[in-house]
Parts: C-alpha cells; sequence; structure tokens
C-alpha cells in the first residue's frame, strides 16, 4: 500500500497516537507523518503509506500556515498554555503595537528551539532534560516567517495567522513575539491550516477514516513533476536503478511509469538523471 493521507489531528493526541490508530485502522506498519504538531494543536498532519514514506523530508520541507491563539499575561515552562506557570505580568499593549511589532519581525532569524520539544541534544530528547532538571544550552534554528497577520485581540487574548517555513515552532515564535511587546503570552490554541497545497479541505477525520471516508492520493496527484511513459528499452534500465542520461530535459524531478503504473521517481544531478524514489 502506498499513498498519502491528510488527516486532521484531533487535539490532545500526539502526531505518534494519529499514526498508530491508522496502523490500526488499515492493519498496516509502513506509515509516517511529515511534521510534529503539539497534542494541544489540530488540523493538517499528512500521513504517507508504504514506499511513500522515503517522501517524508519532501513534504516536511513544505512552508506551513498556522492559525494560534495567544494567551496573553502569563509565562510558563513548556511555551503553552498546558505548562507550569512561572510568572505573570498585568497587559497593557495596543492593537497597533501588536500590529508594528508583526510588519516588523524579521522574515529570517534564528530561532531558540523550545525546552520541551523532542529535539536530541547528545542522543537524548530535550523535554528528558527537562524532565529530570537537567540544564543544557538550547540549540538555534534558521527559519523563515513568511506572513504574520493579526486577526483579532482584546485585553487577554491575540489571535494570528503566520505563514512560516519548516522547522519553525510557533510556541518559540509566540515567546519572541512577546518579548518584543515587552510582555507575557503562551501558547492557547494551534490549528495548522495549510502545508503546501494541502488544505483542510483536503483532511479528513479519524472517524472520516474509520467509516472509509477517505481518499488515499497518488504521488500524481500530489507531486507536481511531469510524467513520462517508459518505452521497453528505458523501463528495464529505470527498474533497475540505472542512471541514464538527460535526454528528457528534466530540470528537477520526474515520475516515469511503465503500463500507466508508477516506477520511479528520477532527479536531476550531475547532468544525469539519478534514482530519488523506487516505487
Amino acid at each position: 500500500m502506498n499513498g498519502l493521507l491528510v488527516v486532521n489531528k484531533p487535539k490532545n493526541k500526539t502526531s505518534r497516537d494519529v499514526v498508530n490508530e491508522l496502523n490500526h485502522i488499515f492493519s498496516f506498519k509502513k506509515i509516517g507523518h511529515t511534521g510534529t504538531l503539539d497534542p494541544l494543536a489540530t488540523g493538517i498532519l499528512v500521513c504517507l503509506f508504504g514506499k511513500y514514506t522515503k517522501l517524508v523530508n519532501l513534504i516536511t520541507s513544505y512552508e506551513k500556515e498556522y492559525i494560534a491563539t495567544i494567551k496573553l499575561g502569563i509565562k510558563t515552562d513548556t511555551l503553552d498554555i498546558t505548562g507550569n506557570i512561572l510568572d505573570k505580568k498585568e497587559v497593557n499593549i495596543t492593537k497597533e503595537k501588536i500590529e508594528e511589532v508583526f510588519n516588523n519581525f524579521p522574515k529570517k532569524y534564528y530561532q531558540t528551539v523550545p525546552l520541551y520539544s523532542a529535539v536530541k541534544i547528545n542522543g537524548k530528547k530535550l523535554y528528558e532534560y527537562a524532565r529530570n532538571n537537567e540544564k543544557v544550552i538550547l540549540p538555534k534554528r534558521e527559519v523563515s516567517i513568511y506572513k504574520l497577520e493579526l486577526l483579532e485581540y482584546n485585553n487577554s487574548i491575540i489571535k494570528f495567522k503566520a505563514l512560516v517555513s519548516k522547522g519553525t515552532y510557533i510556541r518559540s515564535l509566540i515567546d519572541d513575539l512577546m518579548h518584543n511587546l515587552n510582555t507575557y503570552g503562551v501558547m492557547q490554541e494551534l490549528i495548522r491550516t495549510k502545508q503546501g497545497n494541502f488544505t483542510l479541505n483536503d483532511s479528513y477525520t479519524l472517524e472520516d477514516i474509520k467509516n472509509n471516508n477517505y481518499k488515499l492520493l497518488n504521488i500524481k496527484e500530489f507531486l507536481d513533476y511531469p510524467i513520462i511513459e517508459l518505452d521497453n528499452k528505458y523501463y528495464k534500465q529505470i527498474i533497475n536503478g540505472v542512471i541514464i542520461p538527460n535526454i528528457f530535459n528534466i530540470k528537477d524531478k520526474v515520475i516515469f511509469t511503465y503500463q500507466n503504473k508508477d516506477i520511479a521517481i528520477y532527479e536531476l544531478k550531475e547532468n544525469n538523471l539519478k534514482p530519488y524514489l523506487m516505487l
């Protein structure tokens, strides 16, 4: 079984929980997801089946859109509403100031990875350091913030939309925004509304999937690469993973088919076409 399924992750489940449920529903083990969502978060979780799991890094690299809600006035150890409260502060900011900070926020910067995350340092996950009260230097990663849009503001809540690069932690983004606003605030709700071209309209709940109301996508339906039907000569080469000259004038990647069956994805490297994924 090869395919892609866009799941609408429910609240209070980990991304791994969702994959485990899919394993059970489909009686199929080789399933992976393409970008962790916190248990608190909902929305798009793109899952890959079978040989398509080799496309995880490709799909994970897509830009992502979120709608986030900030609870103002508190600071927690997890940077979200589920954590232990470390401090409180009276909020006194204006809508104009929030918009100013949003508009002037860097488009690219080095973001500190949150302590409560699964990123590994010296073979151990950061949240394990946190739970053991061990000190660790938090890594920083370059991320891109393509768009920040204020949707709603009252004295205790900020709601905004963000379009960001892969690897961006919205909890950390909120913490950085609060620092620029000289106040406290933590993530209260989060919805991933887009990943690449996938939207919530393309997604299915676990209940939908259990009721057989879903569509498993083929690579030709979600990868925008040229599709070339092979003749017998090139089929024999491609099926064996042979590197071939770029006679098809491919600019990046290509999907090869034979008798309407997907055979392989090849990519351009050093003026030749080389196997990227054998199907």
